[in-house]
């Protein structure tokens, strides 16, 4: 699928029904195009990172699988908080998201990427020409749904979010231990559905703490609005002029 993080590279045969390791992820030229790519991703995300904070705002990456809810955040923070925020959206195609955010007067530009399951910090760049930071106190940039490889690309963000949805179940966490360890906060969403879901909340709360002792849990759903609360305290809490 993707063409620089590895994932597109093809499989090896797998005889007798054994899954086999790729032995291209093994092979020295390809390993080292991979970590070229990933230091110029790192140059590029340091200096997206200069932009943000020299306009004074602070970005948030948002990561998730697809349908946790990412975009459904988004059209309903700005009811419950003063903070003013842009959104860079990323999707393989369409540019459905971007439009239900300005549908609610949120400032969004969409990132079509085409065949890659990740957003870099390339592509963030090229989205920071159409998006104006004055006076702005957040931008989000809401990566594509996929819970692998977007945990290994900095797109010059200063926090990671990570949205699981109850309906997911709680084993993703455990599944996909990579993004949860970047993660600085975890939001567990769709939470109005627990009744009809098999799925723990202290099971996950433990199975995150595992992974990375100082993360936080928050507990989401867009039709209870008192859950907003500690989202809004937790942003406010992380913008770059509240740590200076």
């Amino acid at each position: 699928m993707c063409q620089d993080c590895g994932c597109s590279l093809p499989r090896g045969d797998h005889h007798h029904h054994q899954l086999q390791a790729n032995p291209q992820l093994n092979d020295k030229k390809t390993l080292s195009v991979i970590h070229k790519i990933l230091d110029k991703n790192d140059v590029e995300a340091a200096h997206n990172r200069a932009h943000f904070e020299a306009q004074n705002v602070t970005a948030f990456n948002l990561m998730s699988s697809p349908g946790s809810g990412k975009t459904t955040l988004l059209e309903h923070l700005h009811q419950h908080t003063d903070l003013k925020y842009a959104v860079i959206e990323g999707d393989l195609e369409t540019s459905r998201d971007a439009d239900r955010l300005k549908a609610h007067g949120i400032d969004a530009y969409q990132i079509q990427t085409g065949s890659a399951c990740h957003l870099d910090a390339f592509m963030v760049h090229g989205a920071l020409h159409h998006v104006d930071l004055k006076n702005l106190d957040i931008c989000f940039v809401e990566n594509v749904g996929n819970l692998v490889c977007p945990a290994s690309y900095d797109v010059g963000t200063h926090k990671n979010i990570v949205l699981v949805s109850v309906p997911e179940g709680d084993d993703k966490i455990e599944k996909y231990p990579v993004m949860f360890r970047r993660a600085d906060v975890v939001l567990i969403t769709k939470c109005d559905l627990l009744p009809y879901f098999d799925f723990s909340i202290e099971e996950a709360k433990a199975q995150l703490k595992k992974l990375n002792p100082n993360i936080e849990v928050i507990t989401l759903s867009t039709k209870d609005e008192a859950t907003f609360a500690p989202l809004v305290k937790w942003l406010t809490a992380n913008l770059r002029l509240q740590e200076a």
